[in-house]
């Protein structure tokens, strides 16, 4: 790892439990500690609203790949591999929300789902056995390292990530590791929640987020720190022209970005 990637800022330093260990530990058992009320929690937080921001997203995403898809490298086309049948990563998967979104629009892809958490890994398995066997054949999910990919260079098309970027240990490493599985002319797509810009909008954020979420975090997780480590992470995190610079710096090209919902949720693509 370069010395510059080893610089800890931003939300890299906010941990879920404040202890000595490693973000990676604390972040893998916070998810651990959450994982059965998370598809709960996730729905309630954003009143349904993520389904519709993850579909914008991918739908821009698919956009993307269509413009570029004749840069993709010399193993894509030798494998006779076109849009609809392409290798997908979607990293910080969870309970697998986005994979099993991504198989519905591409039917034929491979989707290869990773987490560190292996309490939301199996969520997404146990989701995964009541689909046909298609799907079962297509999409699998496994326990990884972002900052340590068990992957071969240039092995993915599209690499997704839904709010998973401010839980790495380190922001830049984890793009230049996704930059490095991506092939030529590949795409990555961020999904990533953001503070509202705007002065009425920030402080209704502000309320919601830091006292509101925590509350109900706590009733139905049990976590109570897990969902105050939420906005904190948000907050720190880098945003839209700061996280397109920081893409930039892990090796991405043309990186762009739209805001959602008053600024609630951004996402990013880029190549």
């Amino acid at each position: 790892m370069a010395a510059e990637d080893k610089i800890k800022t931003g939300a890299e330093v906010i941990n879920p439990y404040d202890d000595s260990r490693e973000k990676g530990e604390q972040v893998e058992d916070m998810f651990d500690s959450i994982a059965p009320a998370y598809d709960f929690m996730n729905t309630a937080m954003t009143f349904g609203l993520h389904r519709r921001w993850r579909d914008k997203a991918l739908n821009a995403s698919m956009e993307a790949l269509k413009a570029t898809w004749s840069l993709c490298n010399e193993n894509v086309a030798d494998r006779g591999a076109h849009p609809g049948s392409m290798n997908i990563l979607d990293v910080a998967t969870g309970t697998g929300d986005v994979a099993f979104r991504l198989h519905e629009m591409l039917p034929e892809a491979k989707i290869t789902g990773i987490d560190l958490s292996e309490g939301m890994l199996s969520v997404a398995r146990r989701k995964l056995l009541s689909l046909p066997k298609n799907a079962r054949d297509l999409i699998s999910f496994g326990k990884a390292d972002c900052l340590q990919l068990p992957f071969a260079d240039e092995e993915f098309d599209l690499i997704t990530v839904a709010y998973g970027v401010r839980n790495f240990e380190n922001l830049l490493a984890g793009l230049k590791e996704m930059r490095r599985v991506l092939c030529k002319g590949g795409i990555l797509c961020v999904i990533e929640l953001s503070v509202p810009e705007g002065k009425l909008t920030g402080l209704g954020y502000k309320i919601y987020s830091r006292h509101l979420i925590p509350a109900i975090g706590k009733i139905v997780s049990g976590d109570s720190r897990a969902y105050s480590y939420l906005p904190e992470s948000i907050a720190a995190a880098p945003q839209r022209n700061d996280m397109a610079e920081i893409m930039k710096q892990a090796g991405f090209t043309d990186v762009r970005w739209k805001s959602l919902t008053f600024g609630a949720v951004t996402y990013y693509i880029a190549r």
